[in-house]
C-alpha cells in the first residue's frame, strides 16, 4: 500500500505539480491539502487523518511553524519539522541558535525601534543592510550606504510595517564576494551552485534573475552544513551562503 502524504500549501505551481505526478513512481501517494482549509487543534480527529507524513510547502511565514506543530500534536510526521521551521521563519531566531553552536553567521543587532536603529548605526559604519526579521527572496531587504538616506528609510519601516513586520536586523553589508546556495536532503548535501549578482541589482538571489553555476563538493561548505543539521536536524533545506575574504558564512536558510 501507498505511503499517503499530505502537501500542505496556499496553492499549487508547477513544483507541486512535479512532486504529486513523481510520487507513484517511489510508492506514494500524494495530495494537495489547502492550508487554509485546516483548522487544527481538536485532539479526536484531524483533516490530516489518514496520511502518514505531511510535505509542508505554505508560502506564508506565519502559518508554516503553526501547522507544523500542530500538527505533529496530532501524530503527523512532517517535513520540515517544526522545530527547524520555528527557527528558519524568524533570522534573528535562526542566527542565535546557529552562532551558539558555532556556525559562521554575519554580525547583526536586533531593530525593535528607532532608538534601536540609531544606535546600530553608531556601531555598524556603511554600507550597512536592513532586513526584515518575517520574509524572504530579498523582499524588503534594504542597502543603506549614506547615513543621511538612514532615517528617512527607517520611516518606512514605522509607518508601514505592521506589529511583527517592523522587526528588522540591521547588520554590515558584505562586499566582493558571491552567495552559495546549498540544496540539503535528509542528512545530505545534494548540490550546491553559487549565484553572482547580474545587472544593477546588488542582491545575489535566485528569485532575482541573478547568474548561477554548479560549484565542486567543498570541505568548507559541508563542515557547515553539517553544523547546521546538528541544530535542525534532518530536512530539505535551501541553505545560502556568502564567500569572502574571511571565508564562508552563513546567511539564509
Amino acid at each position: 500500500m501507498a505511503k499517503s502524504v499530505a502537501i500542505v500549501a496556499d496553492r499549487i505551481a508547477w513544483e507541486e505539480r512535479q512532486l504529486i505526478e513523481a510520487a507513484p513512481r517511489f510508492g506514494l501517494s500524494m495530495e494537495w491539502v489547502n492550508d487554509e482549509s485546516l483548522c487544527l487543534g481538536r485532539s479526536d480527529s484531524s483533516v490530516l487523518d489518514g496520511f502518514d507524513a505531511l510535505l509542508l510547502r505554505s508560502r506564508s511565514y506565519t502559518r508554516g511553524g503553526l501547522i507544523a506543530t500542530l500538527a505533529e500534536e496530532a501524530g503527523v510526521a512532517v517535513v520540515n519539522s517544526a522545530a527547524a521551521i520555528n527557527a528558519c521563519e524568524n533570522k534573528a531566531v535562526l542566527r542565535t541558535v546557529l552562532r551558539s553552536a558555532g556556525v559562521p553567521v554575519p554580525e547583526f543587532r536586533l531593530v525593535l525601534s528607532r532608538s534601536d536603529f540609531e544606535r546600530a548605526l553608531e556601531e555598524f559604519a556603511p554600507p550597512l543592510v536592513l532586513k526584515p526579521v518575517y520574509g524572504g527572496m530579498g523582499k524588503r531587504v534594504t542597502l543603506i550606504r549614506d547615513l543621511d538616506v538612514a532615517q528617512s528609510v527607517y520611516d518606512y519601516v514605522e509607518d508601514l510595517g505592521h506589529a511583527f513586520e517592523q522587526a528588522c536586523l540591521v547588520e554590515p553589508f558584505l562586499a566582493g564576494g558571491a552567495s552559495v546556495r546549498c540544496l540539503v536532503v535528509g542528512d545530505e548535501l545534494v548540490g550546491a551552485a553559487e549565484f553572482t549578482s547580474g545587472g544593477t541589482d546588488w542582491r545575489n538571489n535566485a528569485a532575482l534573475g541573478n547568474s548561477s553555476r554548479a560549484v565542486a563538493r567543498d570541505p568548507d561548505v559541508v563542515k557547515i552544513v553539517n553544523g547546521v543539521l546538528d541544530v535542525l536536524g534532518p530536512g530539505i533545506y535551501g541553505v545560502d551562503l556568502f564567500r569572502t575574504a574571511d571565508g564562508l558564512s552563513l546567511i539564509h536558510i
